[in-house]
This record gives C-alpha cells, sequence and structure tokens, in this order.
C-alpha cells in the first residue's frame, strides 16, 4: 500500500458505513471509503481524507481513509427509540446516519419504545463507540401522522415553528402594515384602476402574484406582472430576514406548507388577496398579439386583485363553460365560483392567445418540455390517505407560468444590463442558471434509449435541447414515456442560483432569475432588494456582493433539501396506501431492473415497489445491463424496463418506506 496526498471535500456515506469523496480531477471516478475508515465522518461533513494505492482483484486503484472531520453538516437527527438492556438507542430516519445514538441516562425518563425523538449530537471522536446524543425533543409516537410530517421536517433540518422574536417581530409589522399608508401610496405606481386577478391553486393561502390587463390603441395590451413586496416588509438584517435566509423556501408537504415567513405575513400582510390595497413590486409590458415587447417598466406599485380565480376556474372561464369546473375539481369546486368569473372571459382569452405565443417562441427557440404527471392525495381526518388521483395540466397552468417566466426573464435581463453599463466590475446580481448537461451523463442515456429503441443523437455526450426535444417527441404516448422523461431529467444538471451568469440551457434563455415568488422563496425577496438598487442607481459594497454568493449557494441546498421532504412525505403516503392493499392485484409498468430483481411502479398512484427474483416465479433470472432486462433461463421468459405487468402487493414498510411486490399470475 502506498500512500499519496490527501484531499478536502464533502463525504457522502451509506447505510454501510461506507463512503466517497470527490477526486478532485473531475474526470476521474470518486474515491470510495471502506467501512472502518470514517473515524467518525458523518454524511455531508467537510473532511480531510489520506489517499492510499492498494491492489482490489489484481489492479491498483485509490481508496482513501478519513484523518480530520473539519465540518460537521448535521448536527441533530431524528430517530426511534428502542431499549437494549439499560441502553437507550435511537435509530435515525436518515438512512445515511449508519450508527445508532445512545442517549444519555438523564435524557431516558420518560421514553417508551417507538417513540420517535429529535436528538441533538454531541462532540463524537471514537469511531469504536457509538454517538452519544441529547434529546431536544420527544415528537410522539411513531405512525403517528402528525409525527411522521414533522420528523421529515426536522431531518431536513427545517424548523416547524417561529422563534417568539421572529413571531413578535411579524405580529408588529401585522399591526402597522395591514393598510398600506397615503404616504407609501404616493410614492408608488398606482394600478388600482387597472383590471387585476390571481390565478392560484383551490386551496392556496399565499398569494405572491397577480396579473393585470388592459387593451390599449393599435392592438397593443398592457399586462402587468404584480409580485408581492415583501421587501418593503421584511427588511434586509432584521429577525424575520435572518430567519428566512436560513429556511431558504417554504415546503409543501402532501398536506401541509410549513411557510418560509411567519402566517401573518405569508397569508395576510404580503398575500395580494382580492379586494385589499397590497404593495406590490412589479413588472409591466406592453405587448401585441404577437407577444412582442414594445414597452417595459419595473418598479414599486400598489394594486387590488378584482378576482381571485383558481386555475380551473379561470379554464372554465376560458372554455366558456362553468360546468367545466367539475371535471377539472374533481367536484371540489362549484359551478357558482366559476360563473362569478365569467365577466373576465374576453381578457382572460387574450392572455391566453399570448401565453401560447410566448410559449412556442420559448420552444422553438429550444426550450426543453418535462411536463410529468403530478399525483395528489386525498386524505381522511387522520391524514390516511383513502384516494389518489393525477393533477391536470391545464392551459391556465400555462398562462400564469409564461407570464412568470417573461417577468423572471426580463427583470435578469435588466439588471444584466444595468451591470454592464457600469463596468466590468461586479455590482450586484443573482441569476437562476442551468449548465449545459454533464457529457458521461448523457452518453449513459444515449445507451440507455438506444437499449429502448429511441434514438438521443449526442456527439461524445454533447448534446442540444433539440436534441433532447427530439428525444422526447419519439417517447410521447408510449409505454417508455414516464420512464424516459425521468431518466432525461436526472442526466440533466440542477439549476442553481448564482452571482454569475451563464444561461439556462433548460429554458433556452440568455438571462434568467427567480422574482416572482418572495413569500415562499429567499432569492426572489432577494432579487426584489437587487432589482430596487439598480433602479435607482445605487452602488453595492464589496461585502454585500460576496454575501449574495453565500446566499446563492445555501438557497440552493436549502431547495434541494425541500425537495427531498417533499418527496419523502409523498412517498409515505403512498406507502400508507399501498399498506392498506395488502394481497390485492394492480397494474403497473416496469420502472427498474437490478440484479436482485425489478422496480414497479403501479399506474394510478405512482407507487414503486420491487418484486425480487423469488417472487417471479420458479426460475433462475439472468440480469442483462445493455437491455435492461431479466431473463428467465428455463422459462426463456423476459422482462424489461417499461414493460406493462400485473401484480400484487405483499408488504409495506412504513420505517423504511418501501414496498414488495410479487407478480400476479
Amino acid at each position: 500500500m502506498n500512500k499519496l496526498a490527501t484531499i478536502k471535500g464533502r463525504i457522502s456515506t451509506i447505510a454501510k458505513g461506507a463512503g466517497f469523496i470527490d477526486d478532485p480531477d473531475p474526470n476521474k471516478d470518486s474515491i470510495y471509503i471502506e467501512p472502518g475508515f470514517l473515524n467518525t465522518a458523518l454524511n455531508g461533513d467537510t473532511v480531510e481524507v489520506a489517499l492510499k494505492e492498494v491492489s482490489s482483484r489484481g489492479k491498483k486503484e485509490v481508496q482513501g481513509e478519513v484523518v480530520k472531520v473539519i465540518e460537521r453538516s448535521k448536527t441533530a437527527y431524528v430517530g426511534v427509540v428502542d431499549f437494549e438492556q439499560e441502553t437507550c438507542r435511537i435509530t435515525p430516519d436518515d438512512k445515511k446516519m449508519y450508527m445508532r445514538i445512545d442517549v444519555s441516562k438523564d435524557g431516558v425518563k420518560g421514553l417508551k419504545k417507538d417513540d420517535k425523538v429529535y436528538v441533538k449530537l454531541l462532540p463524537w471522536t471514537d469511531p469504536k463507540k457509538n454517538p452519544i446524543g441529547t434529546i431536544l425533543k420527544v415528537l410522539g409516537r411513531k405512525g403517528d401522522n402528525d409525527v411522521e410530517m414533522e420528523s421529515i421536517v426536522l431531518d431536513k433540518g427545517f424548523a416547524i415553528g417561529f422563534s417568539p422574536e421572529v413571531e413578535d417581530e411579524a405580529t408588529q409589522i401585522g399591526l402597522a402594515g395591514k393598510k398600506p399608508s397615503s404616504e407609501e401610496i404616493a410614492r408608488r405606481r398606482d394600478m388600482r384602476g387597472t383590471l387585476t386577478f390571481t390565478i392560484d391553486p383551490h386551496d392556496a393561502k399565499d398569494f405572491d402574484d397577480a396579473i393585470s390587463f388592459k387593451a390599449m390603441p393599435g392592438g397593443l395590451y398592457e399586462i402587468g406582472v404584480h409580485i408581492a413586496d415583501v421587501s418593503h416588509y421584511v427588511t434586509d438584517g432584521s429577525a424575520l430576514d435572518k430567519e428566512a435566509v436560513k429556511r431558504g423556501c417554504s415546503i409543501y408537504l402532501v398536506d401541509r406548507t410549513i411557510p418560509m415567513l411567519p402566517e401573518v405575513l405569508s397569508n395576510d400582510v404580503c398575500s395580494l388577496n382580492p379586494n385589499e390595497d397590497k404593495l406590490s413590486f412589479s413588472a409591466i409590458f406592453v405587448m401585441n398579439d404577437k407577444a412582442l415587447i414594445k414597452e417595459r417598466w419595473f418598479g414599486r406599485t400598489v394594486m387590488n386583485s378584482d378576482h381571485r380565480f383558481t386555475y380551473e376556474t379561470a379554464q372554465s372561464v376560458i372554455d366558456g363553460d362553468a360546468s367545466t369546473v367539475d371535471k377539472y375539481s374533481n367536484g371540489i369546486q362549484t359551478v357558482a365560483s366559476a360563473e362569478a368569473g365569467m365577466k373576465y372571459r374576453e381578457q382572460l382569452t387574450v392572455l391566453d392567445r399570448i401565453a401560447k405565443v410566448l410559449q412556442k417562441d420559448k420552444f422553438h427557440q429550444g426550450a426543453i418540455e418535462f411536463e410529468q404527471d403530478e399525483v395528489k392525495f386525498r386524505l381522511d381526518d387522520k391524514g390516511r390517505p383513502v384516494g389518489v388521483y393525477i393533477k391536470p395540466r391545464l392551459d391556465t397552468h400555462k398562462l400564469v407560468e409564461e407570464f412568470m417566466l417573461l417577468a423572471n426573464r426580463e427583470v435578469a435581463k435588466f439588471i444584466f444590463d444595468s451591470m454592464k453599463k457600469k463596468g466590468p466590475r461586479d455590482t450586484g446580481a443573482i441569476y437562476r442558471i442551468h449548465d449545459v448537461p454533464d457529457k458521461e451523463k448523457i452518453m449513459e442515456l444515449t445507451i440507455f434509449v438506444k437499449a429502448l429503441g429511441y434514438d438521443l443523437r449526442s456527439k461524445a455526450g454533447n448534446v442540444t435541447a433539440q436534441d433532447i426535444n427530439h428525444l422526447l417527441d419519439q417517447i410521447e404516448g408510449t409505454p417508455h414515456e414516464s420512464l424516459v422523461r425521468t431518466a432525461t431529467i436526472r442526466s440533466m444538471q440542477k439549476a442553481i442560483y448564482s452571482t454569475k451568469n451563464i444561461g439556462h440551457f433548460g429554458l433556452a434563455f440568455e438571462f434568467y432569475t427567480h422574482f416572482t415568488s418572495p413569500i415562499r422563496r429567499y432569492p426572489d425577496l432577494l432579487v426584489h432588494r437587487i432589482l430596487a438598487r439598480h433602479l435607482h442607481d445605487e452602488p453595492f459594497r464589496d461585502n454585500e456582493i460576496a454575501s449574495f454568493q453565500k446566499i446563492a449557494e445555501s438557497s440552493t441546498q436549502r431547495e434541494i433539501d425541500a425537495a427531498e421532504a417533499e418527496r419523502s412525505s409523498k412517498k409515505l403516503k403512498q406507502v400508507e396506501y399501498m399498506s392498506t392493499r395488502i394481497g390485492k392485484a394492480f397494474d403497473g409498468k416496469i420502472s427498474g431492473v437490478s440484479k436482485w430483481g425489478i422496480y414497479v411502479e403501479e399506474n394510478e398512484s405512482k407507487s414503486e415497489g420491487m418484486i425480487n427474483f423469488d417472487n417471479l416465479g420458479n426460475d433462475y433470472w439472468v440480469f442483462d445491463q445493455k437491455t435492461y432486462s431479466i431473463l428467465g433461463e428455463r422459462s426463456k421468459k423476459r422482462f424489461t424496463l417499461g414493460d406493462k405487468i400485473k401484480f400484487k402487493v405483499m408488504a409495506a414498510d412504513l420505517d423504511k418506506k418501501m414496498l414488495d411486490y410479487a407478480l400476479y399470475e
């Protein structure tokens, strides 16, 4: 064994106690750290790793050993209580936490087996002993819906409630800011005389955005995108601001929202509720029927929403038939609610027409269409899933989306142009960027889709948005559509926040930012402040510019954490849903193939489970990686990725959020 250099970086760990760290050379594979050589390093920690050259199966390879934990990524864990003689041990929900946590005796009083707790890790330096923790909070009994949802949120590092200091600051703003003062209104462009409405989900309580419409001479239209002026209320450096930075975004679980801001702000003071004067930050465009922008204006406004549409009621108005709301909303909304908005049909129809032009232009420029079905659960009063449905994707969803994309794009371009006028030095910006796909992942995707009979036109891993759209066109309506879309998304880079603009590959935009959701995303709130500074030609200090990049990085990570929490809550409900259907048969499709079995996704709930080889029938199964299939040596029966399959539910593990299926014969 030859010792090499040491490297520093973030470590990834797995349940069996092994780890990986990226090689400094981006062209090389990650460096493996065997079990026993983590030396107390936990997933996400910043570590120093000593590299060593070892012989493995006649070949030399580089492995690592952690020699120092520089910084802990996570110091608190949610887990389930168990007792081993006199010792209380916590099994963490986080499956990348490979050690159980012992609780000091003074923290055990009153705890019962299968309680869920939130534990703070004490300094851990001896890898031969379990880490020790102290109980921060007893959450309740394992399996209780509220307990499980709180567990998901806490385990991702988010807080459920707000500190007294933050709540008090929000309450004071609520008392003072419910109705804008005449002095504040006088400083703003008054949009209260222009037709304005919101279009949101039927159960939404925080209304970030509104759209205004006014017909003008010469076949032109003034279309305003009005965004809640959160930056007027949440000031830089305040307790509210510090908490919002820490959270980064709101979290949308299956049955609840964990807001970035206290409800007095998110659902009341800042929310663009109908028939109330509200402070807003607006992007106003004069456009024609071909979506060509003749004029644009950015600035602070005061507005009053004339009507609150849901996506379903707005769609029924565009249809000209209020009764269609029943079909779109699964009977949740009434015909009367749609009829109330019918007087705005002409304006909605024009907006819909222009939005379709914007969408067409976007795809013509090379934007990628990644629409996927979204599963929603009907829950009983205890949070248990009793039904499932696919959320329809309506033209009104696309209408709102296109005008929000327009505002985000134009704000980014304005900020970029403003910076350019001031010279080469950075003067303050934050963008939403999306890099070109990783070559290696594209090469893997090319092989994957070729095995399924499709063609991705790529050259040595280089691919254009048009090439990806060509692939998506091929698979539309086929049994492989969902699988290939998912695989394609996974081959893409993640969109992130940055102070450096490189454009947005997926949207085919040269400039893009997030401006339209400051109630639920911190970067949007920051962009409002930055835009206001550029509008008034105010300079940025060096320390401010440096802080923007730190916020961009932390906001990107919080977005990832929130998405993982949302997926975890959905997975829990899928497993709960199937747990009451043990022994029943369902239709699905093969969503994955491996050397130990096949993964199957149920058609309606999208609940994924595994059929291991023992539950596939009496045969010896051979895995063929090249064709993503398995073949029975005796029966010659083949199961291939994307195949339709009938299966029955064998078992559901709520702790691991896993389902076991068997072939139905």
